[in-house]
């Protein structure tokens, strides 16, 4: 399969791979960037999933953010389809994308091409109103015996979602495609940004210090405010169900910020486990500065080929 032009950075949050994907667009011309962010693409986040700037959009364009309101659910399913759509529109104007990676299912999805299940609301509710949760997984692994071995039976939220597609559709969730445990071939090229732990977790509370200086907390209040409430998807957003906390009097906000910190810190270990388990992608070791591997990223750039 012939390289397609684009160019995937992923990495663990704050290990500046939007900062090197802007910086990739500043030196090669006709570059777009992609958001690979779940959650940047709420409109009314901007401080809290660390958006590009109005300056940053108004250099380079920028895509899949801002797209729905956060009372209003988006799955992976949508973002699939508005990825496909953002990258056709850049190849039919001759320009290529630098996806900027971050939500490990969402960089997938548009890598592989995904076969992605569909929803099934009244069987998810039946499903939820079970608190059974190893029950609910020996029905799994009695119905689809191949989904049960890819997951811990305490992973609820894995346990339901195999449930919800399995009854649902009337197929088992496996079948959906070869699953995240295959790296097929992909037309689009990854590299990643590897950065010291101890580093990555100063650079997190750090970034919470600068987003609650530049009124991270306001913003929540407001979204707080919004009718009908955030969705359960955008509820799921690092940061904000903390300090959301705070606002209800659940907690100070110094607690808050503490656990929004954890919280995060834990999440960029998840990152690091789900990305490094792809083979495909070459890594660059970065000690501070993420420019220090833009000579490397560029170079990958330039053999990326151009858009089929």
């Amino acid at each position: 399969m012939s390289p397609n032009g684009h160019l995937v950075v992923v990495g663990a949050t704050a290990s500046g791979k939007s900062a090197i994907a802007l910086e990739v667009a500043r030196r090669r011309p006709g570059v777009e960037l992609v958001s690979m962010d779940s959650m940047a693409l709420y409109r009314g986040m901007d401080i809290g999933t660390a958006a590009p700037t109005a300056a940053e959009r108004a250099e380079v364009p920028h895509h899949l953010l801002d797209l729905v309101d956060p009372t209003e659910d988006f799955t992976v399913s949508d973002f699939q389809a508005a990825a496909r759509q953002a990258l056709a529109g850049m190849e039919d104007h001759g320009a290529r994308a630098v996806l900027v990676g971050g939500t490990g299912l969402h960089v997938r999805a548009v890598v592989d091409d995904l076969e992605i299940p569909g929803r099934y609301d009244e069987v998810r509710a039946e499903l939820d109103a079970d608190a059974d949760t190893h029950g609910l997984y020996a029905r799994l692994a009695d119905l689809d015996p191949v989904a049960a071995g890819r997951m811990e039976p305490t992973n609820r939220r894995r346990v339901v979602r195999a449930l919800e597609v399995t009854l649902g559709s009337g197929r088992p969730f496996s079948s959906f495609g070869p699953g995240l445990e295959a790296y097929p071939v992909t037309p689009f090229t990854q590299v990643g940004l590897r950065v010291d732990r101890d580093v990555l977790d100063r650079r997190i509370a750090e970034r919470y210090q600068r987003q609650l200086d530049d009124g991270f907390l306001d913003e929540v209040r407001r979204l707080s405010e919004l009718d009908g409430g955030l969705s359960r998807s955008a509820t799921q957003a690092l940061g904000y169900q903390e300090l959301l906390a705070h606002l209800r009097g659940d907690c100070t906000l110094e607690d808050a910020v503490a656990d929004a910190v954890v919280a995060t810190r834990r999440f960029a270990r998840r990152q690091e486990r789900w990305f490094r388990r792809d083979p495909r992608i070459e890594w660059f070791d970065v000690a501070e500065d993420p420019l220090e591997a833009l000579d490397g990223v560029l170079e990958r750039f330039d053999r990326c080929g151009v858009p089929g």
